[in-house]
């Protein structure tokens, strides 16, 4: 019988990924698992913080001291699985991250725990403790004032109080009232007679009762009170003449609860290249095979389906399957498509669920009542168990990178998942990104193609507008003569149109234009963005607001005028250019509520606009039948950035958007306006040509050395003093550099290309190369020693997908 666990602490000033050893007490010594949270005391003071229990073992700890105890047990059974646990460890060392970050990863957020600080008396009751206690026992830190603390710091020394840590779980089960029947049919008939006629409502309750008297799961109130018009008060009178017992029922909430009374779809018929696609994912499956298969298919060549019916052979061998999405905005056609196959058995994971929504869905999966899941980049540590087959769609996608502590790539975590369990990795895109392309090259992953799409259709023709020549013939700058045109054609022919500006608010900055003064965030380098829907300027970085200035802050001019556009901008502008267009706006501005996207999606399938004008948001896996025209406002809006991928995900984005076109019966056409007609990624996006885009960047990346022929790890310092955070950057290249091979490539140091953001200054270096096995050892050092002490914070990032 184990005596001790190993226990990874929450502990943010001081992490390790070495586990503490605590003492378990004697009745949980048979109940204690892998896998569950405790509550422990850590460091000399009586400081209480969770943990994770990751091993359990009967071998005294090496250590002089004396062995502490666990305070207490959260969880009746493990919240992470020994695959997960394995999983955070592996991730830990991965991404250069903390176990106990990882772990909280895999969770929802109510499981997180959160703390309270708490002074209790201890001693005797004094003059003192008695005019600041008063009649309590204890009092809650964050209410007292600094004055207050002074005095109870005093007392501390005297030992006449203590200061406590409290753990508290948040995780909370929602109910709903039921009955639960506590007599026979026999015995209601009998209570019915010594109950008066005229007492209607207890003879109708007993009358329902008899009818359910053979019942044994609780009765929810809710379903009585539809069928019988009975209240609870009428329950209630039950309980007291000892008819009924009343029951707390717990219940899930179902975010997608509307989609449940949805006709179920059935299998499409394949074509000849799904087919064969199908065939070879789910021989794989039933093989139990590790093989990544690359599904590079053109928009509308029918991925989804492959998807599905794919998941349908692994569910008939009685396995599990998980299906990982980009953007929330994709999500909710996701959901009902992959719901309306599978019905119940689907569970959905992603940020634009509540807490509650979140945590039971979680539930639903981790007692095996849901066997598959839909989500976003943290659905990938959904606790499903036996996985027959793993599902990114839109593989290419920068958001399945993670940007905080741990930096994991979803890619990376479903490919370990996928040994784990012995099961088919596919990756799904029209343009894959080109690592993935390359190992498809190389033989690493299996390359299955779809040429054609799925109804046969051409891909929609895409013609190039050159802005330069549109400035000429007139002053508006964001709608050509020949978008317009097509625009107000098909608001007359009742068809629908999809306008892309990657660019959210009103203009991009505001300017005097006597002295050339542009209005900066206090917090960050960079110009506030102007947003005529709440009337101010607000920062993209840091969040920062202010109203919208009306004399410049310089020079006392009134000469304010606003520069560039975006989304709001461009609405107002078509509101006046086509008054009879129905238009929805899907930006972050517009999506911040929960449910907004759904929302915003189901009023223009249902053709309640015309006009469906978003960011980057609405360019992917949005499937419309009525949309025959595209346009896309300023191809050049990346190009322009200093990183080495600029190019590429300017190619993907023109070719996706450009595939919500056309896609049913009826033709479409897209229109791309860009200032650089002739740059070869707008000019093979144009005729659908991924693979000699592919050809083109490729060559490009191995002149200058850049993935996929080098790996790369960035190494960030930031601080709120520029030198301190420049000193540091310094310092650790010095610390690395000896570790490095001559083959490797140092880049800077230097400042980021924003240096400055929400106070913080920050300098950064890329290691470029290809084999170093000194380097891990290294960073993992410099990641243990550096952790967030005299304000210098330290970030190391494998495969980073910005450099900016």
């Amino acid at each position: 019988m184990a005596q001790f666990a190993q226990v990874i602490v929450d502990v943010p000033t001081l992490q390790t990924n070495r586990p503490y050893d605590y003492a378990i007490p004697t009745i949980w010594q048979a109940q204690l698992q892998a896998g569950m949270r405790v509550v422990v005391p850590f460091g000399n003071g009586a400081r209480q913080v969770q943990g994770f229990v990751v091993g359990l073992t009967t071998t005294q700890p090496n250590y002089a001291g004396e062995v502490k105890t666990i305070a207490q047990v959260l969880d009746l059974r493990p919240v992470l699985n020994p695959e997960l646990l394995a999983l955070a460890q592996w991730l830990a060392q991965w991404t250069f991250a903390f176990q106990i970050s990882c772990l909280q990863t895999m969770l929802p957020s109510v499981l997180k725990a959160s703390y309270s600080k708490k002074v209790r008396l201890t001693g005797a009751v004094t003059p003192a403790t008695q005019a600041i206690f008063q009649d309590k026992t204890e009092l809650d830190f964050a209410d007292l004032s600094p004055e207050t603390v002074k005095q109870l710091l005093k007392l501390q020394q005297q030992q006449l109080v203590e200061v406590v840590y409290e753990v508290h779980d948040r995780a909370k089960v929602k109910t709903l009232k039921a009955i639960q029947p506590l007599l026979s049919a026999a015995a209601y008939r009998q209570a019915a007679t010594q109950v008066p006629a005229n007492a209607k409502r207890q003879q109708a309750l007993l009358t329902y009762l008899q009818a359910h008297a053979a019942t044994t799961a609780p009765l929810p109130v809710a379903q009585i009170t539809k069928a019988t018009q009975l209240t609870l008060a009428n329950m209630h009178t039950g309980v007291a003449k000892g008819w009924l017992q009343l029951v707390d029922l717990e219940t899930y909430r179902d975010p997608y609860a509307e989609l449940a009374s949805a006709p179920r779809t059935q299998p499409l018929t394949l074509t000849a290249e799904q087919a064969q696609a199908v065939a070879q994912i789910t021989a794989a499956s039933r093989q139990q095979k590790e093989q990544v298969f690359l599904v590079e298919g053109v928009t509308g060549s029918g991925k989804t389906e492959i998807y599905l019916q794919a998941i349908q052979a692994a569910l008939k061998m009685d396995r599990t399957a998980l299906m990982l999405v980009p953007e929330i905005g994709l999500t909710p056609q996701m959901v009902a498509r992959v719901r309306g196959r599978f019905g119940e058995r689907v569970a959905v994971l992603h940020s634009g669920l509540s807490n509650g929504e979140r945590y039971d869905e979680w539930r639903r999966i981790e007692r095996g009542e849901a066997q598959v899941v839909v989500g976003a980049r943290s659905a990938v540590f959904a606790p499903l168990t036996n996985l027959g087959l793993i599902i990114m769609d839109e593989e290419h996608e920068s958001s399945y990178k993670q940007d905080e502590m741990p930096r994991y790539h979803a890619r990376d975590v479903a490919l370990w998942r996928a040994k784990y369990h012995h099961c088919p990795v596919v990756l799904g895109s029209a343009t894959p990104s080109l690592e993935s392309r390359a190992r498809a090259q190389k033989g690493v992953y299996k390359l299955l193609r779809l040429k054609e799409r799925a109804n046969h259709q051409p891909l929609p023709p895409v013609t190039v507008v050159d802005m330069k020549n549109e400035l000429k013939k007139t002053k508006e700058d964001n709608f050509s003569d020949l978008l317009m045109q097509a625009l107000r054609k098909r608001v007359q022919q009742h068809e629908q149109s999809v306008l892309m500006l990657n660019r959210r608010g009103f203009s991009s900055f505001v300017m005097c234009r006597d002295c050339g003064f542009v209005l900066k965030c206090p917090n960050c380098d960079i110009s506030l963005t102007l947003h005529m829907d709440t009337h101010s300027m607000k920062c993209h970085y840091c969040g920062h607001e202010e109203a919208i200035p009306k004399v410049c802050t310089n020079c006392q001019s009134r000469k304010i005028r606003y520069y560039g556009t975006g989304t709001q901008k461009v609405e107002s502008e078509l509101h006046t250019l086509l008054p009879a267009a129905r238009i929805l706006r899907m930006d972050v501005d517009t999506t911040r509520r929960k449910g907004a996207h759904a929302k915003i999606l189901r009023q223009f399938g249902q053709h309640q606009a015309d006009i469906l004008l978003g960011t980057q948001m609405i360019a992917k896996g949005l499937d419309f039948p009525d949309v025959t025209l595209v346009g896309v406002l300023n191809a050049d809006t990346a190009l322009g950035l200093p990183d080495f991928r600029a190019s590429e995900r300017t190619f993907q984005l023109l070719t996706q958007v450009s595939g919500r076109a056309g896609r049913a019966a009826k033709a479409g056409e897209v229109i791309v306006q860009t200032y650089n007609p002739e740059h070869y990624a707008i000019r093979l996006a144009r005729h659908h040509d991924y693979e000699g885009f592919y050809q083109r960047e490729m060559t490009l990346r191995h002149q200058g050395g850049y993935p996929p022929y080098y790996y790369t790890i960035l190494v960030t310092a930031s601080h709120e003093e520029e030198n301190e955070a420049a000193k540091k950057i310094f310092q650790l290249m010095n610390q690395v550099k000896p570790a490095l091979s001559p083959q490797a490539v140092l880049l800077g140091p230097t400042p980021r290309a924003i240096a400055r953001v929400n106070k913080r200054y920050y300098y950064q270096m890329v290691i470029k190369y290809k084999h170093e096995p000194e380097l891990e050892k290294v960073l993992t050092q410099i990641m243990q020693e550096n952790q967030a002490r005299h304000g210098i914070q330290i970030s190391i990032d494998r495969e980073p997908l910005s450099f900016i």
